[in-house]
């Protein structure tokens, strides 16, 4: 049996990247999946890769009404929530000079507002199931210092998963955040980034980058009752980065 056998499981941001390699996992140890992106394309195409345990719906994750949408529709085909990942998030690169206010706005909208609408809206689904997991994907920079706008709101997400795990507890809904480093991404095979991150990673204690697989075995894990005692946590997988 797998390790998220009889689990319903919703990923943001599910269509490519990490939420893509954290939905297939998912699917491999039993869960039933409900990929959201605004990737309708890619999204789709995925979930058909997938087979019928996995079900795309296009999301804004900054839109009330689209949390609504895919509650509903989670809950229609595969039933009551048990598994929440809050995975979208974006970044700009700019420093505090050259950011603008909108761009700001959009970067809060996205990687904090969106998972306070994810918690909000998945309660009553993981009520009916009478248990959940949400795992919200921050980042190191959640714990230590980066770029403006995204460290502010990844630091955000890792003091909201702790007010909600306080407040979800003595319903049996745990919340913890996943503070992943350098991540091995197509992003980041890019010519112009190949290299600069190669000559950075000489300063990561375990001399590497890390796979996608092996945050998701860290997601995985939170998502399963094997973490059943761990909630308000934050956990970290950056190969010794932040250690130093």
């Amino acid at each position: 049996m797998g390790r998220l056998e009889n689990k319903v499981a919703i990923i943001t941001g599910a269509a490519q990247g990490m939420g893509a390699t954290h939905a297939k996992l998912f699917i491999e140890e039993g869960a039933k999946v409900v990929l959201t992106d605004l990737n309708e394309e890619k999204g789709e195409a995925f979930a058909a890769e997938l087979g019928e345990n996995a079900l795309f719906v296009k999301q804004n994750v900054t839109s009330e009404e689209d949390w609504t949408n895919v509650i509903s529709k989670a809950e229609e085909v595969f039933g009551p929530v048990n598994i929440l990942v809050n995975n979208a998030g974006i970044t700009v690169n700019k420093g505090l000079m050259n950011t603008t206010l909108d761009e700001y706005r959009r970067i809060v909208d996205i990687n904090q507002v969106s998972v306070f609408l994810g918690m909000k809206a998945v309660v009553p689904s993981m009520q009916k199931a009478g248990n959940g997991s949400i795992v919200n994907i921050s980042s190191i920079n959640g714990l230590v210092g980066g770029m403006v706008g995204y460290t502010d709101t990844k630091f955000a997400v890792r003091g909201m998963t702790k007010a909600a795990a306080l407040e979800l507890s003595s319903q049996g809904i745990r919340v913890n955040s996943v503070h992943p480093g350098v991540i091995e991404t197509p992003m980041i095979q890019q010519a112009d980034a190949k290299a600069a991150i190669e000559e950075f990673s000489k300063f990561i204690p375990l001399k590497r980058v890390a796979q996608p697989e092996e945050v998701s075995n860290l997601v995985l894990f939170l998502a399963s009752d094997e973490s059943s005692y761990s909630t308000g946590s934050e956990f970290v997988v950056d190969g010794g980065l932040t250690a130093q």
